[in-house]
């Protein structure tokens, strides 16, 4: 037999989740071949079959977290495809059929518990969550699965749960309480488990929010003159690039710019220390069908404006299609993010930590405008956020530093000049 293991997942990833098997048990594979996918907090990927042979055992269910080197199932090589055996749920009904006046914990009661079962990540969780001792639940196979928790917290609703050895307080601390049990779903709700994407998500954002000291200032840019401008050179542009101008280079060239003026905002907090960044490695966040990433755009600062459309362009589309690998996802120093696709007005973008800036874009909308002569236009205005670390990043610098970037938006000549 030969193991299937989780693979190293990335700098700073420990764990995943087990989102989809490809290949049931009984089932034929080729080395190489993808045979289980796992999704992780940044990407989404495939685990592929180590040898030629047989799927001969699935240890670890979708939707079961995982660690680094984990076993998730067995191959045996050289083996011959069998017919793959009947899922539980498939075998449950047949079961009810042949045995109707059975009771529904009949399952649990039928079977042993078990002090030396195996567990995975997924089921100690549950058993933490529900303060219940492993060695108390029965089981009906050769490791301790989450069905068979749930059919003994089931079978013991209205009792005192069997707590675990080791959570056991002491007598004079008060006991923590007891975890609440999900609501009842409706009949018109759905209950969808949480990705791992989803809830690291979750997760980040809000330590973000409880860790910085976070503030956004705001202001607007007149964008007509970026739109004369890709009005004007569009056509040549894409002639000689083979890739469209869009507004998201002005903006990347224009924050470079703007946090070479000001390095805090590049910066991070590592403990007591601050520590400088001497290169822009610029975040892009993408929305996809498993939730926000950001891709990094490594030394923005030394691309030019057809470079930076063509790897937005790269980085966004295999975002996309879940095919970016871990090191494009990390590392970055300062992220731009752009709500105004979707419409959004304004808005407060949060830090992806441990980043100490993060610019908002927003719709472009005809607003009547002030002139220097006093006449008055409907020009095409954006109104721009920053949100900022205020630990490390003072009042004057992130009102500066978007300010730089608004007359570096308003007078694109900045931006070929570095001024």
């Amino acid at each position: 037999m030969t193991d299937i293991v989780v693979p190293t997942l990335g700098e700073s990833v420990s764990e995943a989740t087990v989102a989809q098997w490809l290949k049931k048990e009984g089932e034929a594979v080729k080395m190489d071949e993808p045979i289980v996918e796992l999704e992780t907090d940044k990407v989404t990927l495939e685990v592929n079959a180590p040898a030629d042979g047989v799927i001969a055992k699935i240890i670890v269910g979708e939707g079961e977290t995982v660690e680094v080197d984990a076993i998730l199932g067995e191959l045996s090589e050289g083996g011959e495809a069998t017919a793959a055996p009947a899922s539980a749920k498939e075998e449950a009904p047949a079961a009810e059929e042949k045995a109707p006046e059975a009771p529904a914990a009949a399952p649990a009661a039928a079977a042993e518990p078990n002090e030396d079962v195996k567990t995975s990540p997924a089921v100690r969780k549950m058993l933490a969550d529900n303060n219940l001792d492993a060695s108390n639940v029965p089981v009906t196979g050769d490791r301790m699965s989450k069905e068979d928790v749930q059919a003994f917290i089931d079978a013991n609703k209205g009792s005192a749960p069997a707590a675990a050895p080791s959570a056991a307080a002491p007598a004079a601390k008060k006991a923590a309480p007891a975890p609440s049990a999900p609501r009842e779903t409706g009949p018109r709700e759905e209950r969808v488990k949480m990705t791992k994407l989803r809830r690291v998500i979750a997760s980040r954002l809000k330590e973000a929010q409880d860790t910085a000291a976070m503030l956004t200032t705001f202001n607007e840019v007149d964008m007509g003159h970026v739109m004369d401008l890709r009005k004007e050179y569009q056509d040549k542009f894409v002639k000689k690039h083979g890739v469209k101008l869009g507004f998201m280079s002005f903006f990347v060239k224009a924050a470079v710019n703007a946090l070479k003026e000001f390095p805090a905002v590049n910066a991070e907090i590592d403990g007591d220390d601050i520590i400088y960044k001497n290169y822009y490695d610029v975040s892009v966040a993408v929305s996809t069908p498993q939730g926000l990433v950001v891709p990094v755009i490594r030394d923005a600062d030394q691309m030019g404006l057809a470079d930076i459309e063509k790897k937005i362009i790269d980085l966004g589309t295999r975002a996309r299609e879940g095919k970016l690998g871990m090191d494009e996802m990390t590392g970055g120093t300062f992220t731009i993010t752009n709500g105004g696709t979707f419409g959004s007005m304004l808005s407060t973008p949060i830090l992806n930590r441990p980043q100490s800036g993060i610019l908002g874009m927003h719709n472009i909308v005809q607003r009547p405008v002030v002139m220097k002569d006093g006449s008055i236009q409907a020009r095409p205005i954006m109104y721009l956020a920053l949100s900022y670390d205020h630990r490390i990043v003072d009042g004057r610098e992130a009102v500066s530093t978007l300010v730089r970037i608004k007359e570096a938006l308003e007078d694109p000549a900045r931006l070929v000049l570095d001024v």
